[in-house]
């Protein structure tokens, strides 16, 4: 009897620590749109980015996502000014390529650029119980030879992977499946209906919560199956009359909400260029 009472209690321990160790501890991240340095003026651009950076310090997030178009002209200037104002985050950054970033068309030597000038254009994380994978989807808007099938590979196998522990998932991109409607036509602002389709099957069959994009330069919230689609917009210009700013997504255990923040006025200072 006392052996079975100790077995028991031991159980009992067991359990109680093993839920311990899957409660999910809140946290809270920002998605970033098109900084796109030089689409709305070289100089306002960099100015807006570095003044997200600061008011993103003051909010202290777990980390920040880039969802695409770091700089308009991929450059060796351009990505080197976008990396040194990235570099000003108190927190991990992470980036995700847009068309602008890697081509509208992808070749050997504009991806191989990009991963050797910013990094890797597809990966994954994990963070406090949630799963993320940033997908390169220029390799889903456009079939590339070898480069979009072990896109594909990769993020079917991602997403099956075990060791995320059946964790929820966010997938993070720059291109949105659609705009208004699943059925709409393809246009320059989405995906192939083929592919939108097979990638939200994707995303049903295997715990996805939600999709960040940009690309639109607007604030488009959709949602399919209770799968949150969400583009935010810019830090460089707008083209739905909404203010710069960014989206700050808070995660609990049983919760998942956002809200957008503008980004504050940049003082004019005189003599602000030779300050600067």
């Amino acid at each position: 009897m006392i052996r079975l009472n100790n077995y028991i209690i031991i159980s009992i321990l067991v359990l109680l620590i093993s839920c311990a160790e899957k409660k999910q501890e809140p946290f809270s991240f920002v998605q970033l749109c098109d900084t796109q340095l030089g689409m709305g003026g070289y100089e306002h651009d960099l100015k807006s980015f570095k003044r997200a950076v600061t008011q993103i310090n003051t909010l202290k997030p777990d980390f920040v996502v880039i969802c695409g178009d770091l700089v308009n002209d991929r450059n060796n200037s351009s990505f080197a000014d976008f990396k040194e104002i990235m570099e000003e985050f108190n927190m991990p950054c992470y980036t995700a390529p847009g068309n602008h970033d890697v081509g509208t068309v992808p070749n050997d030597t504009s991806l191989n650029y990009y991963r050797k000038t910013i990094g890797k254009d597809y990966y994954n994380f994990q963070h406090k119980g949630y799963s993320f994978i940033v997908v390169n989807t220029q390799l889903w808007k456009v079939d590339i030879e070898s480069e979009s099938e072990k896109h594909d590979n990769w993020f079917r196998e991602t997403l099956k992977d075990k060791s995320m522990n059946d964790n929820p998932v966010f997938v993070i991109g720059h291109y949105p499946l659609y705009v208004e409607t699943l059925e709409e036509e393809e246009t320059y602002y989405n995906l192939p209906l083929i592919k939108r389709k097979e990638v939200l099957n994707l995303f049903k069959q295997n715990n996805v919560v939600a999709y960040l994009t940009g690309h639109t330069h607007k604030r488009v919230i959709n949602s399919y199956d209770n799968i949150q689609l969400i583009s935010e917009v810019t830090t460089s210009k707008n083209f739905d009359g909404n203010p710069l700013g960014f989206r700050v997504w808070e995660v609990s255990s049983d919760t998942i909400t956002h809200h957008f923040i503008s980004l504050q006025p940049i003082i004019i200072w005189q003599n602000e260029i030779e300050i600067n």
